[in-house]
């Protein structure tokens, strides 16, 4: 019988699992659907509305994941429609400043990045 290490978690290594988790919150519709509710609980449709090109299928793919790994808690009300709402979860609350600030970092450093793409494009044009 083999006995297995158990190694504390170091996204460095290949087989550490939280390579994965930090391939899930980077997804941009991850970080996205996150910030859209910081302000509290929203339905499908209004998160669609507010992510600006995001598809169904791609929309509903990010929250079955983000519900699978606990950022996010889907409520569904007995009601006539049907009514479901998507809030985060208190994990999510503790990864939630990063990435308002992750965000926020995207569109300030936007425009030195999009003329530093532009000087290297002029020089390595062919």
């Amino acid at each position: 019988m083999t006995k297995k290490i158990e190694l504390p978690p170091d996204a460095f290594l290949k087989v550490c699992p939280s390579r994965a988790v930090l391939a899930r919150i980077g997804q941009k519709w991850t970080v996205l659907a996150m910030v859209a509710m910081k302000d509290g609980p929203m339905r499908f449709g209004d998160i669609k509305r507010r992510l600006e090109g995001v598809s169904q299928k791609m929309l509903t793919q990010t929250l079955r994941a983000m519900e699978r790994d606990g950022l996010v808690v889907r409520n569904v009300y007995d009601e006539l429609p049907l009514r479901v709402e998507y809030a985060l979860s208190s994990l999510a609350g503790t990864l939630l400043p990063l990435v308002i600030d992750l965000k926020a970092w995207a569109e300030n450093a936007l425009a030195t990045i999009e003329a530093s793409n532009r000087a290297f494009d002029r020089e390595h044009a062919e």
